[in-house]
């Protein structure tokens, strides 16, 4: 699976420069109407192979997209792959209630994380020691909520609430309860 900071990196340069394009596009079509000169001194040609060519971008960008990220095969062929381990997780009043108070996880496990909730919407995710995130999902009572994950290397995780659920939902952490050794 590929790292997801990597993924995010990537994206941030093409996007960065697709917005760019765009903004230049925009600029230039500023300049030309409020310049005073004649509006049909913009050759409609180039306009538009400008435009077509920000479309053609944007939508291979999507594609691109698609299909760089890393947990896409495993969400979409669910069937096509046994969990390593399973982890049922239950939500209730702002506490995380864990199958043991720690979780470890072997390197190149596939781990399928099902947390449930029973009265509001959390959120789920696993975030590095240098706060960044793992992954997150959004925790929905009554709903089916789970996601799977490959773990690449090891390090110690930390489970939080990414979703806002009143007053309380800041206090929802679980400092290095996750390990992968």
């Amino acid at each position: 699976m590929v790292d997801p900071s990597l993924v995010l990196q990537g994206q941030t340069i093409a996007y960065t420069l697709y917005v760019i394009a765009i903004l230049l596009l925009m600029a230039w079509f500023g300049y030309q109407v409020t310049r005073g000169s004649n509006v049909s001194s913009i050759k409609p040609l180039f306009f538009y192979s400008f435009v077509g060519f920000l479309v053609f971008i944007g939508v291979s960008l999507h594609l691109v997209t698609h299909e760089t990220i890393p947990w896409k095969p495993i969400d979409l062929n669910r069937g096509d792959y046994q969990a390593d381990k399973v982890f049922d997780i239950n939500v209730k009043d702002h506490h995380f209630y864990l199958p043991s108070d720690t979780l470890v996880i072997k390197t190149g496990d596939l781990v399928h994380f099902k947390v449930t909730s029973e009265d509001l919407t959390y959120g789920f995710g696993l975030f590095r020691q240098d706060n960044t995130m793992l992954f997150q999902m959004q925790v929905v009572p009554g709903h089916m909520n789970d996601i799977m994950w490959k773990f690449e290397k090891p390090e110690i995780l930390t489970i939080r609430s990414t979703e806002y659920s009143g007053w309380k939902s800041d206090k929802m952490i679980l400092k290095d309860v996750v390990q992968v050794k």
